[in-house]
């Protein structure tokens, strides 16, 4: 059964859209419910298994001694294989994304556009996912990733916003062009590595032996740099991160949920599995423009959203802002204090899992205040199409209309902004921990980052929900059951994590070390 487990959470969401499609064929009465149940049933089991998995999960054993791996000859002419494992460095990135699949059904339940071909995409982008994160061979890693590229083009640019379109279709072409270069880069570890082998565990022994040039360049520079574009897109580091607002804005709730709760993600995670470990030399040598570009993230992405006026493309900006703490922790790793390097990489992965949940909760929030008003103005634009309404206040009051959402906002938004207590603190306050620890002006700079949020959280506040209550929003109704349903999950887990950490830090702690071991022999 343990042996079984990793393939059922990547192909159950396959077999419920195949489910959906016999479905379709049926002349059933009321067919769309059968849809939405169908998909809420697959992720709920996902989620099930997933939570299984955590419990009998053995964060001490390595890949190779786990008895959830699963390894077996796929094309064998060219030694790829269907190798998926499990370690302490994708297990928190698994529960996020069944924990999240799911919610996200729960929050969809309104879709009644096309809904066969909603649902049976998003289980395709969920396998996609998965795949993502329990893949140990690096062709195995790449057909995942380049699976979830369709799925979510679809999503946006029939479900989204007006521009849906031109959002589908730059998301697409920014994520294929990514895809290019970590294209070259493997097939470059595959031929030149010597091992002629996709496999990831065999590529961390091979890989940094390479000594080649191509051009009068480095081989294992050039790999860098192309498996860093593909990763640098998806997380996303500027100048790289212009696809990613407009995607947001664009996209309907649950698709922005997953955009910034789980694939902005696998760019860290890319790094972090392949580059890192294959690469260690240039992981070292790279280490001060990361810590540099990720400061720049944090500082851009936040006085992009000071400068916002739609709350969605607000938290979207936070999340360009919020993934710079992560770059900046993983690039500790060449400190010449080990606990510096143990904070600054554990606080890296923590912080991709607390993003996760933090920036779920914002966007789940925005789309049901949307729902209510059908827009997300903070003070509408001077080219509104109503000039009665143009540069005026989008909402105002909602605290003594809808007490409770404004509860939950608040809680989301000071969790956003680092609020000690909860779990954005914490990842944040190791990365910044790490940081210090050699990069120290970098760092320092870093830290207006957590002023800067507070300013953007507070205003959108004291704007939305404080003062005189808008005549316009006098109908609004308080957030319901199944919103209610949605989020408390999620408020729970960032609550918990903000006041004990140690049950996300024991699962990550063995995997981060070995990581760290691959690096500092070199450094």
């Amino acid at each position: 059964m343990n042996s079984l487990i990793l393939s059922l959470l990547i192909f159950l969401p396959v077999i419920g859209s195949i489910i959906m499609l016999v479905v379709a064929k049926i002349k059933l009465e009321g067919r769309e419910d059968f849809y939405k149940i169908i998909a809420l049933f697959t992720t709920g089991l996902q989620l099930l298994l997933a939570g299984y998995l955590y419990l009998n999960f053995d964060p001490s054993l390595t890949v190779d001694n786990s008895p959830f791996t699963v390894q077996i000859p796929w094309i064998d002419y060219f030694n790829i294989e269907y190798f998926v494992g499990i370690d302490g460095l994708s297990m928190p990135m698994v529960l996020l994304t069944a924990l999240l699949s799911f919610i996200c059904i729960i929050i969809s339940w309104n879709i009644d556009k096309k809904p066969l071909g909603y649902f049976s995409l998003f289980l395709l982008l969920d396998a996609g996912m998965m795949g993502v994160f329990l893949s140990f061979d690096f062709f195995l890693f790449y057909i995942f990733w380049e699976v979830m590229l369709l799925p979510m083009y679809f999503l946006i640019g029939i479900w989204g916003g007006p521009k849906r379109h031109y959002a589908a279709i730059k998301f697409f072409l920014y994520t294929l062009f990514g895809s290019v270069f970590m294209l070259l880069g493997m097939i470059a570890l595959y031929f030149y590595s010597g091992a002629e082998t996709f496999n990831l565990l065999t590529l961390i022994q091979v890989a940094p032996t390479i000594d080649a040039q191509l051009w009068g360049y480095n081989m294992q520079w050039l790999i860098w740099i192309s498996l860093f574009i593909g990763f640098a897109i998806k997380i996303p580091i500027v100048p790289f991160h212009t696809w990613l607002p407009l995607a947001h804005v664009e996209a309907p709730t649950a698709i922005s949920v997953i955009l910034a709760g789980v694939l902005l993600k696998m760019g860290a995670y890319g790094l972090l599995r392949i580059s890192y470990p294959l690469l260690p030399g240039e992981v070292i040598a790279f280490a001060y423009p990361l810590a540099i570009l990720g400061v720049i993230n944090i500082i851009w992405g936040a006085m992009n959203a000071i400068a916002q006026i739609d709350l969605k493309k607000m938290v979207a900006y936070s999340s360009v802002s919020h993934m710079g703490y992560v770059c900046l922790g993983m690039a500790a790793i060449v400190s010449n204090d080990p606990v510096g390097r143990e904070f600054g990489m554990n606080g890296a992965v923590m912080q991709m899992f607390n993003h996760g949940t933090i920036t779920a909760m914002l966007f789940i929030l925005v789309g049901v205040i949307y729902e209510k008003a059908h827009h997300r103005w903070i003070v509408f634009p001077s080219d509104y199409e109503d000039k009665d309404l143009a540069g005026k206040p989008g909402f105002g009051g909602l605290g003594s209309q809808m007490p409770i959402y404004t509860g939950i906002v608040a809680f989301t938004f000071f969790a956003g902004l680092g609020l000690p207590g909860l779990s954005g603190f914490i990842s944040e306050a190791f990365c910044f921990l790490g940081g210090f620890s050699v990069f120290k002006l970098i760092t320092v700079i870093g830290t207006l980052g957590i002023l800067l949020n507070a300013i953007y959280f507070l205003r959108a506040y004291q704007r939305v929900f404080l003062g005189k209550l808008n005549e316009k929003c006098k109908e609004y109704s308080d957030i319901n059951n199944l919103e209610l349903i949605a989020v408390v999950p999620l408020a729970i887990i960032v609550l918990f994590l903000g006041v004990n950490p140690q049950p996300l830090i024991d699962i990550i702690s063995p995997a981060i070390e070995t990581i760290i071991s691959y690096i500092t022999p070199l450094n």
